[in-house]
């Protein structure tokens, strides 16, 4: 089937959550939506904040482009535009993008009578930045305490905070984070290549079906998952990595105040070591 006859019978009309009709529309291959129409607006008023603030610094080098949070003397006021009000507008804009792309692929999925698995788990990964931007900083107390916009300055602003608490990688919910971002790599890795395997067979063989991956997997491990588990498996690691990659950050500072290590006393005192 052609990809444009394949298009044309799932261009159905209805679904929407906000706006009805009026953009209910296609642009080219692109539904537009209401909440296209606001993804558009905040792209484009960030992106000409960033300019300006980049303007502003007087460098358009991208990799020095830094766009700092206000002061932590702010607390969690307004600050004026050269000294912080910028990253606040620019936050507003991101998360105003994030939030309405998450609703426009909710309608999407509404119109295709599917689940909603899709904007569940790009807000996973929206969850997790306004976790760093928005919800730490107000449980510290400080719009200070966010990352800054810049590829410099932004992996200066993880370092710190890295060293802020001794070692994070001694952050519990760090390791389970991490944990499940390799599990999610090598998971999908396997399922990959069993399936480039099955595809790619020698010269003279046929083509492997399913059964054939799942023999194989029952002959190297004993079970095979198949092959929408191993999809529904790829989702439950891959979000359940941004969601405590999140957690990770948010108790650092507003609940655990010290060195990660001196965490892990507990452990230490536990009797069975007596």
């Amino acid at each position: 089937m052609a990809m444009l006859s394949f298009e044309r019978k799932y261009r159905v009309r209805g679904g929407t959550l906000v706006g009805g009709d009026l953009f209910d529309f296609w642009v080219g291959p692109f539904w537009v939506g209401f909440f296209g129409v606001t993804t558009i607006f905040f792209t484009v008023v960030g992106t000409v904040l960033i300019l300006m603030g980049a303007a502003i610094q007087g460098t358009w080098n991208p990799w020095l482009i830094n766009i700092a949070p206000p002061d932590l003397s702010y607390g969690l006021r307004l600050a004026p535009m050269r000294e912080g009000g910028l990253w606040q507008m620019i936050t507003i804009c991101a998360i105003g993008a994030f939030v309405s792309w998450a609703l426009r692929q909710a309608e999407i999925s509404r119109k295709l009578g599917m689940g909603y698995h899709i904007p569940i788990a790009y807000g996973v990964a929206v969850f997790a930045y306004i976790t760093l931007v928005v919800i730490r900083p107000v449980l510290m107390g400080g719009w200070g305490h966010a990352f800054p916009y810049g590829i410099w300055s932004h992996l200066d602003w993880v370092s710190n905070v890295g060293y802020q608490y001794l070692h994070f990688h001694y952050n519990p919910a760090h390791m389970i984070a991490v944990s499940f971002f390799f599990t999610t790599t090598f998971a999908l890795s396997l399922h990959g290549g069993l399936v480039l395997s099955a595809l790619n067979p020698p010269e003279g063989e046929p083509v492997k079906a399913p059964e054939h991956e799942n023999t194989f997997f029952r002959d190297f491990i004993g079970y095979s998952i198949g092959t929408l588990g191993i999809h529904r498996l790829g989702l439950f690691l891959a979000l359940s990595a941004g969601f405590w990659s999140a957690v990770c950050i948010v108790i650092s500072g507003p609940f655990w105040t010290r060195g990660w290590p001196e965490w892990w006393g507990w452990w230490l005192n536990l009797p069975i070591w007596n």
